[in-house]
């Protein structure tokens, strides 16, 4: 083993909540061979990434090295975690290893894609095992907010991994898998635990993680008394709210309609891979606008105000059919991402304008969260006694707690952020490299990176305006007729109420008339003149400096 080393690199996830992708290597430094555990997403806002669809990790340095690359394992299906798969898997072409429900989702992803779905492999749970290069890795079941939720076991010639992956202390989890102690004690009683990899997401929430199955007799008694038509919504990707909700909906003699793709499909994904049975029967729209309110109950997407979904299309009026009246009840069952709570606000004072009786999880009863807490996180640290911990999953503030309360327990650890190789090998981690780990933008279906200026001119645009500037000139480089200005984005009106683009093409016209011959010859100049007249035209005039763009068109002598 001697000159070989073990190391962890985070691409994404790592200082912040989201877009996950985890590296590992084991070899000779540089020689390393590699496996990638997670491909996921996180989701752009109108402030920093106004118009963006999708953010991606930057896998360039994996595909830099890409004949080092052994293997993907895709952990879980929320997006955060499998997300990217469909638009990146292309740039590494690996195999993709994942349990049953998981490999569904992933290939339904490459199926919309146009990729081999036979690049995805299934893989049981522990004890079955997959070798990755210098590798072997099981599958360990956990209890989190989606079916067939998995830790990875990660056995190397350097000792043993464990990935924790999202996760939770919940032992009646309602659907899949439930956290069982016994089982991570024996698998802490097979081998000393080198490195565990932990999420960090609950690091501050100081009492113990409820389990799933509370909800169903506060959501039940709810329901039951709501008057008129309940609409609830929850993550598409919470199969067990799902199954809770439409019991209680049952129990309180409610018919369910699912309205929302993504939520259908992972219901239906669920039902075809068996991890949930004995659901409701679900009726389509057309038998629901049948059904008397009182004894309906619909299920939709859009628990983060996203405004495509079924939750923002109801708070704007009719959608496929249905309708808010006052006297009905809409429930969110989840609990707001920050960076989402004005879309989520806009959807509730609609509904409450309405007439609409808006139920949240203020009060804690009708939702828990799918991450452990602190007491949970540190029985799961006396459980594995790791010699060290790495926190992942959770932003700066998270790792930083995480590793302090590793300390505290006598535990060594360290923060490394996107982009920091973390050398395990030794009896304490160490930042040995630091990689360029960036992001990338999925706009529309291009992917663009997020340094290459596209995401930035589009912010400036929306903050200061747009102002185009045409001027022609002849084959003796004389202007031809007075420039023309059209303004995007700004007032129309400056001082006195005069035209804005009328003032900037007077003051234009004007230096165009007396420009020398060396200024109006040069493309450049003329552009960078043109634009210095505009901007300040603008600042004296409305106290703004757009953006501006010339066109500058010469007539040939031809």
């Amino acid at each position: 083993m001697s000159g070989e080393r073990l190391i962890y690199l985070p691409l994404g996830g790592a200082g912040e909540i989201g877009m996950n992708a985890y590296v590992y290597g084991y070899g000779k430094p540089g020689k390393e061979r590699l496996m990638l555990v997670d491909m996921g997403v996180a989701f752009p806002d109108m402030d920093t990434s106004p118009g963006v669809d999708l953010i991606l990790p930057d896998l360039g340095w994996l595909v830099e090295n890409l004949n080092r690359l052994d293997g993907i394992l895709i952990t879980h299906a929320h997006e955060d975690h499998i997300g990217a798969l469909g638009h990146l898997w292309p740039l590494l072409k690996k195999p993709v290893y994942a349990r049953k429900f998981t490999a569904t989702i992933g290939r339904l992803k490459f199926e919309e894609a146009g990729l081999p779905l036979d690049a995805i492999h299934t893989i049981e749970a522990r004890p079955a095992a997959v070798e990755i290069g210098p590798f072997t890795v099981q599958f360990l079941p956990v209890a989190h907010s989606i079916p067939e939720s998995s830790a990875l076991i990660i056995d190397t010639p350097a000792g043993r991994i464990i990935h924790s992956g999202d996760f939770k202390r919940d032992p009646t989890p309602v659907v899949g898998e439930g956290w069982d102690d016994a089982l991570m004690e024996a698998v802490a009683a097979e081998a000393p635990v080198k490195a565990l990899m932990c999420d960090s997401t609950n690091v501050f929430s100081l009492h113990p993680g409820r389990s799933e199955a509370s909800l169903a007799e506060p959501l039940t008694e709810m329901i039951k008394g709501a008057g008129g038509m309940v609409v609830a919504t929850t993550f598409a990707s919470n199969v067990a709210r799902l199954k809770t909700l439409a019991e209680a909906a049952r129990a309180a003699d409610r018919s369910i309609c699912v309205l929302g793709r993504a939520m259908k499909r992972m219901i239906s994904a669920a039902q075809e891979t068996k991890v949930l049975t004995g659901f409701t029967r679900i009726v389509s729209p057309e038998e629901a606008l049948e059904i008397p309110r009182r004894n309906l109950m619909l299920l939709v997407t859009g628990s983060q105000g996203e405004r495509r979904a079924a939750s923002a299309a109801l708070s704007r009026g009719k959608y496929l059919g249905f309708e808010m009246k006052q006297g009905d009840t809409f429930l969110f069952s989840s609990k707001t991402i920050p960076g989402n709570e004005k879309g989520v606000l806009k959807i509730v004072n609609a509904y409450s304008e309405m007439g609409v009786d808006v139920v949240d999880d203020s009060n804690g009863k009708y939702h828990v969260s799918g991450h452990a807490n602190r007491p949970d996180l540190e029985h799961v640290h006396r459980t594995f006694l790791p010699d060290m911990l790495v926190p992942m999953h959770g932003e700066h503030r998270h790792l930083r707690e995480h590793v302090r309360i590793a300390h505290e327990a006598g535990i060594a650890g360290i923060i490394a952020t996107n982009g920091m190789m973390v050398d395990l090998t030794g009896e304490v981690p160490k930042v040995v490299e630091h990689i360029e780990a960036g992001r990338v933008y999925l706009d529309g279906t291009a992917q663009v990176g997020a340094l290459d200026g596209v995401v930035r001119d589009r912010i400036r645009l929306a903050l200061n305006g747009l102002a185009m500037v045409t001027v022609i000139l002849d084959e003796q480089n004389e202007p031809l007729g007075d420039a023309w200005v059209e303004l995007m984005g700004m007032s129309q009106t400056g001082l006195g109420d005069r035209a804005l683009n009328e003032t900037m093409e007077t003051e234009l016209t004007e230096f165009m008339s007396r420009a020398s011959g060396k200024i109006l010859s040069d493309d450049d100049k003329l552009d960078e003149a043109l634009k210095r007249i505009v901007r300040q035209v603008a600042m004296e005039e409305i106290g703004k400096k757009p953006e501006v763009r010339v066109v500058i068109s010469r007539l040939s002598a031809e």
